[in-house]
This record gives structure tokens, sequence and C-alpha cells, in this order.
């Protein structure tokens, strides 16, 4: 098999005793073996830290631990600063990814020139039985398009740290892998994606990623916050978001293949 470099997967954990296996597993899983995984627990009060120790007999699975729950933004960092890989991929713990995820996206990297890539990915419920739903990823992504709604599924995305250098998720509590997508991008250039599912994003109960109202708030904070635009500026930007989420990215959601 073709050698690109090593990947470095990083994977924030909190209270998902049920789920990181699943997710450790399918890292393992891939066809492409030369990866590291960085789990950071966040101060999780189940058994996801003992679930996830499980594992450290593979060599290639490193965990560090938060002393309290410091959030995604920190623990996704935290694990980026002791990457040692030539590109970044994401998994959360409650998702899961098909196993020639990271070989067909290193491929396509390389055979298109990119910085940067996603692809497309699928629903699965509480219980990981997929929901027949796909998000379909659209073929070319700028960064105009981007800043008007979140089109990377943050557990499909890979960069590339030669080219780019490592980049880190704002200090935001929701939505930092929207921004770190936008700062990818503007160093990058435009971003390309494979248009087959890679992988499984799990829906659960009460996820505040499902709270659209609550959700707003950090939207608007990546504008404000992040790339420092104005009060009334965020706010147009905000009403592009709405009109893009309800009108526009709504198409992305098909029926799966199977």
């Amino acid at each position: 098999m073709k050698e690109f470099g090593k990947v470095s997967v990083i994977m924030p954990a909190f209270n998902c005793e049920h789920f990181i296996a699943e997710a450790i597993e399918s890292v393992q899983k891939q066809t492409y073996q030369n990866w590291e995984l960085l789990i950071v627990d966040d101060a999780s009060e189940d058994g996801t830290r003992k679930v996830a120790e499980n594992y450290l007999s593979e060599e290639r699975i490193s965990i560090f631990y938060n002393s309290t729950n410091s959030g995604t933004q920190h623990s996704r960092n935290k694990a980026i600063q002791e990457a040692s890989g030539d590109f970044i991929a994401f998994l959360d713990a409650d998702d899961a990814w098909k196993p020639e995820k990271l070989q067909k996206q290193l491929y396509f990297m390389q055979e298109n020139q990119l910085a940067a890539c996603f692809s497309s990915y699928e629903l699965m419920d509480e219980n990981g039985i997929p929901s027949n739903k796909k998000i379909e990823a659209l073929p070319v992504l700028t960064y105009e398009k981007l800043l008007k709604a979140n089109y990377v599924g943050n557990l499909t995305g890979v960069y590339s740290v030669e080219k780019l250098g490592k980049i880190f998720a704002p200090n935001i509590q929701k939505r930092q892998d929207w921004a770190l997508w936008l700062e990818v991008i503007q160093k990058g250039g435009k971003m390309e994606s494979i248009a087959e599912s890679l992988a499984y994003y799990r829906i659960r109960k009460n996820s505040i990623s499902g709270n659209k109202l609550e959700m707003l708030k950090y939207n608007y904070q990546v504008y404000n916050k992040v790339l420092g635009y104005s009060a009334p500026k965020s706010l147009i930007k905000m009403l592009i978001f709405l009109k893009e989420q309800l009108f526009v990215k709504s198409k992305q959601h098909k029926k799966s293949d199977f």
C-alpha cells in the first residue's frame, strides 16, 4: 500500500463509555495503518476512561487526561499539541469511520494536490443503527461558501500539517470545528471532497448540537469573537447563515445508498 505519512487522529472523549470502543476500533480497522490515535478524556464521570485504557496495549494509542471538564475545544487542542503526524484527522468518541476512510482521503489529497479534504457521511442513531440518511459533501468548498454555514463534517476532515502547520480550534465552547476549517481553507485555499460516505455520525439524545436555538449563539460567536466582525456585521452574517441553513444546506440530506 502506498505510504503518505503518518496521520494523527484527534479524539476528545466525555462520558462516552458505551460508544468509545466502536470509535477506537474503527481507527484500528483502517486499511491505511500509519496512524496514531490521541484520546483526551475530559474528566469523564462514567467508565469512558476505563474502556479507553483497555486499548493501551496498542502502541499507537495514547490517552491524556483533563483534571477538570474543560470542553471539546481544549481537548482537541491538547491532542493536536501532542500530535506528531503529517496529517491531522478528527473523530469524536461517539462516531465511527469506515475502513477505507484514511486511505481514500490521503490518495485523493495527493492526486489533487490538496492541503485538506472532507467527505460525505451517514447518520446513525444512539444505538449505532444507520438511519438511512446521508449528508452529501459539496464537491468544492470555498471560504466564501463555508462562511455562510458549516459544510465540513468534522469527523471526515483531514488537513496536512506539512502544508499548513498545526491549526488549533479557537477558544469558544461550540462551533470551534467550523472556525478551525475556516482557518484551514483560508490558509490552504479551496477544499474538495470525496462524494462517497466514509464515516458515521451518531445522533444522541439531549445533544446540544441538536438544540438549534442554543447553537445560534455559538454561530454568532464565530462571526463576532473569532472572525472579529462588528455586532451589526455579525447579525447580517447570521441572517445569511439562517437562509443558507434552511434553504440551501438542507438539500445535502439524501437517502443512503444501502
